[in-house]
């Protein structure tokens, strides 16, 4: 069966700096009409560090939506969305932890709310670890924390890391150490 929708119209509700609001109206696959609500964004990169003694450096930040501070890879959204994904990785990485990576592996991407979003978040995994200053947006408050590696992933395992892309990121470059006799 045909599972594709074809947009009939589209009319943008809203636009701010960090997202949009569209509201569609499509055809579904057997000829009826259907509104569909999309929240537009430009994607973004998280970056899971690790330096040379097996810890990585993830951040605690207050996200708003939940009223609580998370524990998350350091990431951010796109300036656009030409921009390449690994110059937004580079960016955010030196931004937040004051690291730069001599090395960047691609994990892969991934869709975190594909209900109702059309973003997209890359991850890659940046080794060979130089430490710097920090360049945090003005309105962005956190704070680095080094944690062994194994302890994330433990983290991860027992729910204590809630952010998907965290755990994702975690997860896949856990798999590709194993791969390559890193572990």
């Amino acid at each position: 069966m045909n599972l594709e929708e074809k947009t009939i119209k589209s009319e943008e509700r809203y636009k701010g700096r960090i997202m949009g609001l569209l509201v569609d109206t499509v055809t579904l696959p057997d000829g009826q009409t259907a509104t569909r609500e999309i929240v537009t964004h430009n994607g973004g990169v998280g970056v899971i560090a690790e330096d040379n003694e097996g810890n990585i450096y993830l951040v605690n930040q207050y996200r708003y939506p939940y009223h609580r501070v998370t524990l998350e890879i350091p990431a951010g959204k796109r300036d656009s969305l030409d921009e390449e994904p690994i110059v937004c990785g580079k960016r955010e990485l030196k931004e937040e932890t004051g690291a730069t990576a001599k090395n960047f592996i691609p994990l892969g991407s991934l869709y975190p709310t594909p209900g109702y979003c059309a973003e997209i978040i890359w991850l890659f995994a940046a080794t060979d670890l130089e430490f710097g200053s920090q360049n945090l947006d003005s309105d962005e408050f956190l704070n680095v924390k080094k944690i062994p590696f194994k302890k994330a992933l433990e983290m991860v395992l027992n729910d204590e890391i809630k952010d998907s892309k965290t755990q994702i990121a975690i997860l896949k470059y856990n798999e590709y150490k194993k791969a390559n006799g890193l572990n």
